[in-house]
This record gives structure tokens, C-alpha cells and sequence, in this order.
């Protein structure tokens, strides 16, 4: 099961839909951690970092999603906590997560130089030590380099595992745009691919809500994703803004 805060999953974020271009090492490794978590391997944090785009809350997401799956469906008691989030979030939410099989914490550059925060994971990651649950944090830089104040919480995040993700190339982009259209059901051709990474923000974040939208009218319009569909959706969405400005 999930913690009961007020933070959904994406369906969506799944392993088998992420691109995994020059990652599969990564990937596989982040995988594997999941998996064994409900075992009595040695317990550890696995930190994941890249940066924006790379797939970092996508990738925590799908573990969660797998750790429900883990034991023939019986599914795992997990926690999702997006520290982007940390100034509606208190730290003390942090006690007693060491008791579940998988914490996912993400963005942790967030709470760089927040003491409270600091203070709070540090002391997790001792007790999850003890109790053998399993842990992935997700940042923006390695351990060393995201400005945490507390370096006895940066070297307990390198006695783990450390995976590093590459940010995607063009053509990958291009592709990664082409798998998520596909698992959504829609037809995306490689033109509108290209045209889209052309004339909107050169991130993923962005790229895959703005498929999200297209998706959604298209469906609406019973149009097929063209080229001249994409501009006219680009007109309106522009109307609008100036409207609401």
C-alpha cells in the first residue's frame, strides 16, 4: 500500500514506459534494488541523480508501482514524498518510514541547507539500517555537489549505490516523445515529434504534459495529430494565455 498523505502516483509512471536510451545499467540496477527489497539482503539507500528531465520522478514512481507487485501481488507498503513539496510537508512525517519496505524521496535538493530536514532524513537513513528497509532518494546532482550543509547525511548517501542518469539527445527525445504517445494510444508520426521538440521547452517534464494535452484535445476534436492540428492548438493555447493575462 501507499502512505496516506495527499500524494497520488501517476499511473503512467511505469518501467516499461520509460526511455531508457544510454540509463539501462541504471535502470536495471534501480530495478534489481526494488526487488529485493522484501529479502535479507544487506539494507542501503540507492541515490539517483541527473538532471531536469532525465526521469527521476518517473523512475521512483515506477518503483513504487513495482514494489506493489513484489510477492505474487501482495504488494509492499511504500512511501512517494516529493521534497519539492517539503514547505507544505513537515519532517517528522519522516518517523516511523524506516518500517516500510520502500521510501522514495524525491528532489532532495530542495531541503539543501534546511537543518530541520537535514536533521530528519540523516537520522532515517540510520534507522532504516536497522530495520532493513530499502530507500531511494532522487537529486538533481551527486551527493557532493546539491549544497547540503550536513556532511555526515552526504556521506551516508554515498555508502550506497550511486546512479548517475544521461540526459537524453535529440533523437532519444524524439523517440522517448514517440514510446509515451504510443503507451497512451495515440498515434504520434515522427514530424509532429520533431515540430514539438522545435517549438516548445526542450524538456521532458514539459514535452510529455504538453502530449498529455494534446492527447486530450485531439480526442475531443476526433483529429488525428498533425502538423496543422498542433499549430492550431498552439494558437488557441496562446489566445488563452493572453486572455488570462
Amino acid at each position: 500500500m501507499q502512505l496516506p498523505l495527499s500524494i497520488a502516483l501517476r499511473d503512467d509512471c511505469r518501467f516499461d514506459n520509460y526511455f531508457i536510451a544510454d540509463n539501462r545499467e541504471a535502470v536495471a540496477a534501480l530495478q534489481q534494488h526494488v526487488a529485493d527489497h522484501l529479502d535479507d539482503a544487506i539494507t542501503y539507500v540507492t541515490y539517483l541523480w541527473g538532471g531536469v528531465g532525465t526521469g527521476k520522478t518517473h523512475l521512483l514512481q515506477a518503483a513504487c508501482h513495482q514494489a506493489a507487485l513484489v510477492g505474487g501481488g501482495r504488494g509492499a507498503a511504500v512511501a512517494y514524498l516529493p521534497l519539492l513539496q517539503a514547505d507544505q510537508l513537515d519532517p517528522a512525517m519522516l518517523e516511523g518510514l524506516e518500517h516500510l519496505a520502500l521510501i522514495c524521496i524525491d528532489d532532495i535538493q530542495a531541503i539543501a541547507g534546511a537543518p530541520q530536514w537535514e536533521t530528519a532524513l540523516f537520522h532515517l537513513y540510520n534507522r532504516i539500517r536497522a530495520t532493513g528497509a530499502r530507500c531511494i532518494i532522487a537529486g538533481n546532482s551527486s551527493p557532493h555537489g546539491m549544497g547540503l550543509h550536513m556532511p555526515d547525511l552526504v556521506s551516508r548517501l554515498c555508502w550506497g549505490q550511486v546512479l548517475h542518469l544521461n540526459a537524453l539527445d535529440d533523437e532519444a527525445v524524439i523517440a522517448a516523445l514517440q514510446l509515451r504517445a504510443r503507451h497512451r494510444g495515440l498515434e504520434l508520426p515522427e514530424e509532429v515529434a520533431r515540430f514539438l521538440w522545435r517549438h516548445y521547452p526542450r524538456d521532458m517534464t514539459s514535452l510529455f504534459a504538453l502530449l498529455e494535452r494534446l492527447d486530450r484535445d485531439s480526442l475531443a476534436a476526433q483529429r488525428k495529430l498533425t502538423i496543422p492540428f498542433v499549430k492550431t492548438f498552439m494558437q488557441a493555447d496562446r489566445q488563452a494565455f493572453t486572455q488570462g493575462t
